[in-house]
């Protein structure tokens, strides 16, 4: 059984609507106004939010964002009239779980909203399994063992955590753990990648942005800064944030004072910033390229997460967490790896760290066919020996420079992932923005696909 909250203003509707999810074993709460949603959403705990869309944008917050922010677990689903489509994929986007066309029968509804209460039971699972299990799937790798009883100490405060290691080490995963081990879990986490975005862009998304602040700003827009108030912000890749942005965030550290792109007036805000970064930002800062100032406000307290093939030894671990994660997640019973799959895991080099093994054994499960994941289920970049990179010639006793070696990785990177940047920089291990510096750099030209 679930709790249904069912925020709807069309009498008719409500009422069969209620009548068929009460019939199919819920418990529904009813509400016909966004004002007296509100006592609800933020009094009770719900499986399932509904929302009908002609309610949006009223009241003194929207309720989808009402709803996500007092019940970030909670999935809300919004039922639209053949003529509101517009405004519930704008509720999507503010973090609906779905929407649904509203009909004369409520079946379908009935069935979407039952999904969408599937979908937040299994989410708990998950969560409760990594919570609990987080000791165990780390064994007894000493390193990881003393991340997390570094974490299990800070989660508590309010103090800033930077986090460093390389691309895939599950930096992200560490400053989600620190979130739902503090006293703000119910609160949101809002995370960033600041290298995915360009320097406008990104302000604009941090701090928000005032109508008419620049082109295509035809509203006022609440940065993540704001929309996480009371939570966490995870800025991932802040080695590659702008300096004039570094002082804009060093200003959220310092005063929580938060100035949207083009206004005159600062908004405080009460959040808890986590930073991770793969680059050495004591060297960047040496090179004018990162704020000292910020950084020592950052670095609190100082986690580096270790590459994976510097803790094999919790590899069988992590393939078994990773097992029961995407078998549970694909309705799969996964018993065992064999041998020859086993072999393979453990001699491959994991340029990508734990976000490439987990992406390894998803594809693993998805191809088994008997519950058990053979050589033959993993992908080919695990099975096949990594080729060897052709260095320029040095021949004429000519010496090699270290920028045309770089140029040369480069190409070859770009070569074999067919000019896909995206993969190119992940197997590089650096930024997307950083690649494309080093192609302007090099003078790289992209091969076609």
């Amino acid at each position: 059984m679930a709790e249904i909250l069912v925020v709807e203003q069309d009498e008719p509707f409500r009422t069969t609507l209620a009548d068929g999810l009460t019939a199919a074993g819920h418990k529904v709460h009813l509400s016909s106004s966004v004002q007296r949603s509100y006592k609800a959403i933020s009094s009770s705990k719900h499986d399932v939010i509904v929302i009908d869309a002609t309610l949006l944008g009223e009241g003194k917050m929207d309720p989808v964002v009402f709803a996500r922010r007092e019940q970030p677990d909670t999935p809300v689903v919004v039922l639209a009239a053949p003529d509101d489509i517009d405004r519930a994929v704008e509720a999507v986007r503010k973090g609906a779980y779905l929407f649904t066309v509203k009909s004369a029968r409520a079946d379908d509804a009935v069935l979407l909203i039952e999904k969408a209460a599937k979908h937040k039971e299994r989410s708990l699972q998950l969560g409760e399994f990594e919570q609990a299990d987080v000791v165990e799937m780390v064994g007894p790798d000493r390193a990881m063992q003393r991340v997390f009883e570094v974490v299990r100490k800070v989660a508590p405060t309010d103090s800033t955590v930077l986090l460093l290691g390389e691309s895939g080490v599950g930096k992200d995963v560490v400053a989600g753990l620190v979130h739902r081990l503090s006293s703000r879990r119910d609160r949101p986490f809002v995370a960033l990648n600041c290298a995915a975005l360009p320097e406008t862009l990104l302000e604009s998304e941090l701090f928000g942005h005032v109508k008419g602040s620049f082109t295509g700003a035809i509203a006022d827009k609440k940065g993540l800064f704001e929309e996480a108030d009371g939570g966490t912000v995870f800025l991932d890749e802040i080695g590659d944030m702008a300096l004039a942005t570094q002082a804009r965030v060093l200003r959220v550290l310092q005063n929580g004072e938060v100035r949207r792109v083009g206004d005159t007036m600062s908004r405080q805000v009460d959040v808890r910033v986590l930073a991770a970064s793969n680059k050495d930002l004591a060297g960047a800062i040496e090179q004018k390229e990162f704020r000292e100032d910020l950084y020592f406000r950052l670095n609190v307290i100082q986690l580096t997460i270790p590459p994976l093939r510097e803790r094999m030894d919790a590899l069988p671990r992590l393939a078994r967490h990773f097992l029961l994660k995407f078998g549970a997640t694909m309705g799969k019973t996964i018993s065992r790896i064999d041998d020859d799959a086993q072999f393979c895991l453990a001699n491959y080099h994991y340029p990508g760290n734990v976000r490439e093994l987990e992406n390894i054994i998803e594809h693993a499960v998805i191809m088994s066919e008997d519950g058990i994941i053979r050589a033959r289920d993993l992908p080919d970049s695990v099975l096949a020996p990594k080729p060897k990179l052709a260095l320029p010639d040095r021949s004429a006793d000519r010496f090699v420079t270290l920028d045309e070696m770089e140029a040369d990785l480069i190409r070859d990177t770009l070569a074999r992932v067919r000019g896909n940047q995206t993969v190119a920089a992940k197997k590089l291990g650096i930024s997307r923005s950083t690649l494309w510096r080093k192609l302007k750099k090099h003078n790289i030209s992209i091969p076609q696909a």
